[in-house]
């Protein structure tokens, strides 16, 4: 197959790659599919102690639903007061930064790993991902590697974000396009 663009005999996880060993990831994964998933709805508080177990930085207050799921939690920060919602996954091959009063609503994907498809071994990679202070990302958005949300933003439900966003701005769209600038009613 040497004339193939892809041969996935070739590919190699990086070293490291996880940030923690084996046994450390499925540990985690028995966790998060049984005292995680299972705890009753208003149990934030254990799900925000689980997670720090694992190395995740949860600020005060963080709500985080038992069916979101968290790939690799030790790099994984939220701020005070924000909400992860029901079936949201933190695919945290890579770093995610979430702010303070940000909201990330149901079924959303925040995805920080892709794989160099011009190279035949198709190597895997991750780019980290910052979701700034106040932002709202409405219901099944996804967020690809690499993007920055600056603060005060709000992306419209079911929208794809392949590129940065300006703050205080509101997004719709897949790939998303700016709409207006967000300001507060008196």
């Amino acid at each position: 197959m040497s004339n193939s663009v892809q041969d996935l005999n070739l590919y190699k996880n990086p070293k490291d790659f996880r940030g923690k060993s084996a046994i450390i990831v499925q540990l985690w994964w028995i966790v998060q599919g049984t005292l995680f998933a299972m705890s009753p709805q208003f149990l934030y508080g254990w799900r925000r102690f689980l997670l720090r177990c694992f190395g995740a930085e949860i600020g005060k207050n963080v709500i985080v639903r038992p069916s979101a799921q968290f790939t690799y939690p030790w790099k994984v920060k939220i701020g005070d007061y924000s909400w992860i919602g029901d079936d949201v996954v933190l695919y945290s091959l890579g770093d995610i930064i979430v702010g303070e009063n940000t909201v990330i609503s149901q079924k959303s994907y925040i995805c920080t790993g892709t794989h160099d498809y011009s190279k035949q071994d198709f190597p895997i990679l991750e780019k980290r991902i910052i979701i700034g202070d106040e932002c709202w990302l409405a219901t099944d958005v996804f967020v690809s590697p690499g993007v920055t949300i600056n603060n005060g933003v709000v992306v419209g439900a079911r929208s794809t974000v392949i590129k940065d966003l300006e703050a205080h701005s509101v997004y719709v769209g897949s790939p998303v396009r700016f709409i207006k600038k967000r300001k507060l009613e008196q």
